[in-house]
């Protein structure tokens, strides 16, 4: 609560920083520097379904870059048809991003990349080790991670793929062309929702680059309780049964607490909400502005701000599909019992 309160502190004295253009550069650690190689490696790793138990489900199955870094659905997929508890939120910006997951758990990029491999649900490797004799028995691997990191290693895979995150930035929305001066970039209708959404308290924790909080240390999430106050649409949609960050800490206070998410391409990640229950981005709207600032706005202040939304929608890099490094004469599918 103190942290949300500097916050609020923050955007009353200085309304100019509450909402930022995206900046040129993306955060880098020191211990994983970007190169051309590691970049490219770390795609081939993004879209290989052969990091999981049974070939089937890769990072991009769930965080489809050629669309908007997430899988449109409610819950992904994992192996063998499973169903994952939350909602897969957008790889697009999140190099932006303190902290990783709904609850925050990860650090890093690079920590968030050795979760999903390595979860019964989502890829259904045994072991760090599984996956490390995995990549080493495919020889165009051994020798791109020989070549970049000096061995095969299940940190080194994951710093391979945070590196190509790196670079799933869109730039040039229409808020981002407005806010560099481009006057007429956003609609007479998105810029009185970008007022409306200030007006009517969003911008206290929707601000920052990503519209996910103010800017803080790499591992140092920007939290909130969800849903504050209630009210019909909470049970409607089942927002207060997961438990949030909780999950993770076993603190009381932290039941119903999330990660800010970006609002970046709200437009194109429909669902939303961690359990992707409101199908919507006006009945969103609705929702956060029921159940957390306690107001229900009008038919035409969700039109604003829903306009102002889709400006945030911004310039998505072309993708092409890497060509995988093959493996002559086994398959691996089935390898691991």
């Amino acid at each position: 609560m103190k942290r949300f309160m500097t916050a609020i502190v923050i955007l009353a004295s200085s309304p100019a920083l509450a909402l930022n253009a995206i900046p040129d550069g993306v955060p880098t650690p020191s211990d994983n520097p970007m190169s051309s190689a590691k970049v490219e490696l770390g795609k081939q790793l993004f879209f290989d379904p052969r990091l999981s138990i049974d070939g089937t489900v890769s990072c991009n199955s769930c965080h489809n870059v050629m669309a908007s870094g997430t899988d449109n659905r409610p819950t992904s997929v994992g192996v063998n048809g499973q169903r994952g508890g939350r909602n897969a939120p957008t790889v697009w910006n999140s190099a932006f991003l303190t902290t990783q997951f709904w609850d925050g758990r990860a650090a890093t990029l690079e920590d968030q990349a050795k979760g999903p491999p390595l979860n019964p649900i989502e890829m259904g490797m045994p072991s760090e080790q599984a996956v490390v004799d995995r990549l080493s028995t495919i020889p165009g691997y051994k020798k791109q991670f020989e070549a970049i990191f000096g061995a095969v290693t299940y940190d080194n895979m994951a710093k391979a793929i945070a590196a190509y995150e790196r670079t799933l930035i869109t730039i040039n929305s229409p808020f981002d062309r407005y806010m560099k001066g481009d006057k007429k970039a956003m609609s007479n209708k998105a810029i009185s929702g970008m007022k409306r959404f200030e007006q009517v308290g969003c911008s206290s924790c929707h601000n920052g680059v990503n519209f996910a909080g103010p800017a803080l240390d790499t591992g140092t999430g920007f939290f909130q309780k969800f849903p504050v106050h209630n009210n019909p649409l909470i049970a409607k949609y089942k927002l207060a049964d997961d438990k949030g960050r909780y999950e993770v800490t076993k603190d009381k206070a932290d039941i119903n607490t999330w990660r800010v998410p970006s609002l970046r391409n709200i437009a194109v990640t429909a669902p939303y909400f961690h359990n992707g229950a409101v199908n919507s981005l006006g009945e969103a709207v609705r929702v956060m502005a029921a159940s957390q600032l306690d107001k229900k706005l009008s038919a035409t202040e969700v039109d604003e701000i829903v306009a102002f939304l889709e400006s945030l929608t911004g310039e998505f890099p072309v993708q092409t599909m890497p060509r995988l490094p093959d493996i002559s004469g086994s398959s691996l599918v089935g390898a691991i019992k």
